[in-house]
């Protein structure tokens, strides 16, 4: 497993390169929490769009503690749920003021009790802002993780689990950048590209689909 895992990870290198890049537009911790948290269920150039001018509006999470509950679900309307994103960053903004001085904290649990906060978007925290290796499990993660044969879970808290015994702790955030370029472009989740993937020989959707095809 350990030489395969590494043969993956080696191609996924060289098609993608090792740069760290966070496709969420932000300055700081607090705006990277803010856009994590709008980009459930929306694309991450949607929330570019929205946090353009948002961020403008709200430049802190102090003003963001203060913000206007209605006034500031048809500033984030676009993104999606948003009375439930709306409540959790205003409840989310008052808690980092009122227990962390304003500042974005950088441990798990603290960050995992915030509101609207779950792992996922504690680990976007933590591998970009604080530079703690950790496993982000997003859609992309999740389906071609289990493609891989990384995970045979379902559940996102033991996916990570398993992404953790399987990968080295270089690649725990580089993997998430890495595949979600890949889930884009050839890995998607209804009509994936198998003809352009350079990762056929280790996917066991694509033997499925082979052995269909033979029949």
């Amino acid at each position: 497993m350990e030489k395969r895992t590494k043969e993956i990870l080696d191609i996924l290198d060289r098609q993608y390169g090792t740069d760290y890049v966070c496709y969420l537009n932000h300055e700081n911790a607090g705006q990277l929490l803010i856009a994590t948290i709008l980009s459930a269920q929306c694309t991450d150039a949607r929330v570019n769009i929205v946090t353009k001018d948002l961020f403008r509006k709200y430049p802190d999470m102090e003003s963001f503690a203060k913000a206007d509950l209605k006034e500031l679900e048809q500033d984030i309307k676009p993104t999606g749920f948003y009375h439930n994103k709306a409540k959790n960053i205003i409840g989310c903004a008052k808690m980092i003021c009122e227990k962390f001085g304003g500042e974005v904290p950088s441990k798990l649990e603290k960050l995992t009790a915030l509101p609207g906060v779950g792992r996922k978007t504690a680990n976007v925290i933590r591998g970009n802002i604080f530079h703690d290796p950790s496993v982000v499990v997003d859609t992309h993660v999740k389906r071609i993780s289990k493609r891989l044969g990384f995970t045979t879970s379902d559940d996102p808290v033991k996916i990570e689990m398993d992404l953790m015994e399987v990968l080295p702790k270089d690649h725990w955030i580089l993997y998430n950048i890495q595949i979600i370029t890949f889930g884009r472009q050839i890995c998607s989740a209804r009509n994936p590209k198998c003809g352009e993937c350079f990762l056929t020989e280790y996917c066991g959707e694509y033997k499925n689909y082979e052995k269909r095809n033979e029949t």
